[in-house]
């Protein structure tokens, strides 16, 4: 019986406080990352994106515009 006495004790509240400050950073660190991540994302959709905006005005402001014959006075 003092054989499985060892186990039967739980763990001091220090090692507890150190284990959960442990998985408490090491929850941060990996939600920090994910944030980083997915913003490092959202700007490179981003300026893809308004690349493709800029290229597409460029096309509309060289093709003809058939409003303007309706709008001269």
């Amino acid at each position: 019986m003092s054989k499985n006495l060892p186990y039967i004790i739980p763990a001091t509240p220090t090692e507890v406080e150190e284990a959960f400050a442990t998985y408490q950073t090491t929850h941060q660190f990996y939600h920090e990352v994910r944030e980083r991540s997915e913003f490092q994302r959202h700007c490179e959709w981003y300026h893809k994106t308004a690349k493709s905006h800029r290229q597409e005005l460029e096309r509309m402001r060289g093709e003809f515009n058939i409003l303007q014959w309706f709008r001269r006075s």
